[in-house]
């Protein structure tokens, strides 16, 4: 028996299991040529960030357009940082738009697939396995070496100008201890993390071809990583290495950040014989700065946005989000679908290739116009559900008042719907409030401001008139005669072109009495079809605002 292999089973006298246990255990999988397995791999430590839902969409997509598999890998390896909630953040995130893997750690708790565990912390035997045949391969070793120790080194390096600050090269100083000096420290209590043994060159170079960004060419790993803490769970670097082989990941997709780890992911790809998996960087999500009017990253202290829980809790209905990113990852996205409106989103051909390499630019006026565009093409009935389902959990007062009576909610709600030409007032599900508000007494605020052409003696002249025709059940045509009916005793003409010609013979139009009416009834100049609203409202209701705003403009308050 060598040193290294006398080493690896003191180290690891425990782990009975071989790399070529695991090979079997988790095969290459059946898949059709091309098709790519992805996997997004969140750490939980805080909320599901909006370049977190960019990137997993990406790799949904990418799975999705190849026939391929996408995972959802839980990387709980850092303790320290690690929230009680932040697993089921990430997933709810997640279930609120939508997005759905084919393996991994679900809502429930549980998982699917056959390459899991797919939750890190259940899977430290596999990398402790692997760590093991590195060290009886001579590409790892213990390294007893304190934090002070570390960052007298990193002192130093700074001094001599090192090129990289690190354990490497003549700072690794227990890179080859004997097997009798490792044992008596080992015996003695000492603390050790296990570090690979990098064969890197720092004059050397490596090239990898990024499907984003193309060739990279960047310096050789020279550092002898940690690939196990000392308490033997393996740091983010190790522990996805051997996932991603073992759950046979083809494409790595990830932020641009993780660019300049590449070469040490390569470097250990390769010493554990691994073949290393393709990689795609993807772009920031940016957004401009108020401040200064300039491009910077999104962030989770400035912007409310950064959150996916944002856009929950203000109510985007996950269509809409998830069509506007489809917009930033691909560029040929909004043809599509233009060609083809009524296409299930995930059904797009995504193509990595045509991602851009520089930052996604991040705007919530073009999201509000695609959530209104998404909005105005639903049922009534499916925007009630939408709605009640948000306002159950985000505004109780609506919930109350659409629960209460769900026929007249809904027929609110169909007002200038489902026909070729529907309106596009509502962006998300918390603006429902304010756009229904004057058709329920318990929201309605008066207001009997007057656009500049009417005065208040013609005002109250309309509506005292109009008070003596107005019924709710009157169909759209009859409705609409008796206001033009009501214009010329009144001095307006029932006209609109008749008024552009002689602008100075009438005192306004049929347009301008119907605009007083909806004053009257609304409080607003701008709503939807007033017919359909007198209809809601009914004969009573109609009639007490139509006095309120008749005295009001008679009495001047």
């Amino acid at each position: 028996m060598t040193d290294n292999e006398r080493l690896a089973d003191l180290l690891f006298g425990d782990i009975d299991k071989t790399v070529e246990y695991f090979e079997e255990k988790y095969p290459p999988r059946a898949l059709k040529e091309g098709a790519r397995v992805t996997r997004f791999a969140p750490s939980p430590t805080g909320y599901l960030h909006m370049g977190g839902l960019f990137g997993a969409l990406t790799d949904i997509l990418t799975a999705k357009s190849t026939d391929g598999v996408s995972m959802l890998r839980i990387e709980d390896t850092d303790k320290k940082r690690e929230i009680g909630d932040g697993v089921s953040a990430i997933l709810d995130g997640f279930a609120a738009f939508g997005l759905e893997f084919d393996e991994g750690v679900c809502s429930d708790g549980g998982e699917k697939g056959e390459y899991g565990p797919y939750t890190q912390s259940k899977r430290v035997e596999i990398y402790q396995t692997v760590a093991k045949q590195l060290v009886k391969e001579g590409k790892a070793y213990p390294c007893f070496m304190t934090a002070e120790e570390l960052n007298e080194i990193r002192t130093q390096q700074e001094k001599e100008g090192a090129l990289f600050a690190g354990c490497y090269g003549k700072w690794a100083k227990h890179r080859d201890l004997s097997f009798d000096e490792i044992k008596s420290r080992i015996d003695s209590g000492e603390k050790y993390v296990v570090r690979f043994r990098s064969d890197g060159d720092e004059n050397k170079r490596i090239f990898f071809d990024d499907i984003i960004r193309g060739k990279i060419e960047m310096p050789e790993n020279i550092i002898d990583e940690v690939l196990l803490k000392s308490d033997g769970v393996p740091t983010y670097h190790f522990a996805h290495v051997c996932d991603d082989h073992f759950m046979r990941t083809t494409h790595v997709i990830r932020g641009e950040e993780w660019i300049s780890s590449t070469p040490k992911h390569i470097a250990l790809f390769k010493a554990c014989g691994f073949r290393a998996p393709k990689y795609a960087h993807t772009p920031q999500v940016m957004k401009i700065d108020e401040d200064d009017g300039t491009k910077r990253k999104l962030s989770k202290r400035k912007d409310p946005e950064a959150a996916v829980s944002y856009f929950v809790e203000e109510g985007y209905p996950r269509e809409a989000l998830i069509e506007y990113l489809m917009g930033l990852l691909n560029s040929n996205f909004e043809d599509w679908r233009r060609a083809n409106p009524k296409a299930d989103l995930f059904s797009f051909p995504f193509n990595l290739k045509k991602m851009s390499p520089s930052g996604c630019l991040f705007d919530m006026v073009k999201l509000n116009d695609i959530s209104k565009n998404v909005i105005s093409v639903m049922s009534a009935d499916g925007v009630f559900d939408r709605v009640t389902g948000w306002a159950q959990q985000y505004d109780n007062e609506l919930y109350g008042l659409f629960s209460a009576n769900p026929d007249k909610a809904r027929a609110i709600l169909n007002i200038d719907r489902e026909n070729p030409k529907p309106r596009k007032d509502i962006a998300k599900w918390s603006e429902v409030k304010d756009y229904v508000s004057y058709m329920y007494n318990e929201l309605y605020k008066e207001s009997f401001d007057l656009p500049e052409n009417i005065n208040e003696n013609d005002a109250a002249a309309i509506i005292e008139s109009y008070k003596k025709v107005v019924a709710a059940a009157d169909d759209k045509q009859t409705w609409f005669d008796k206001i033009k009916e009501l214009c010329e005793p009144l001095g307006f003409t029932p006209n609109v072109k008749e008024y552009k010609q002689n602008p100075d013979a009438f005192k306004g139009h049929v347009g301008d009495v119907s605009t007083v009416i909806r004053i009257a009834l609304t409080g607003r100049t701008n709503t939807p079809d007033l017919h359909s609203i007198i209809a809601i409202l009914g004969d009573s209701e109609v009639q007490s605002r139509l006095n309120a705003a008749e005295n009001f403009y008679r009495e001047g308050k």
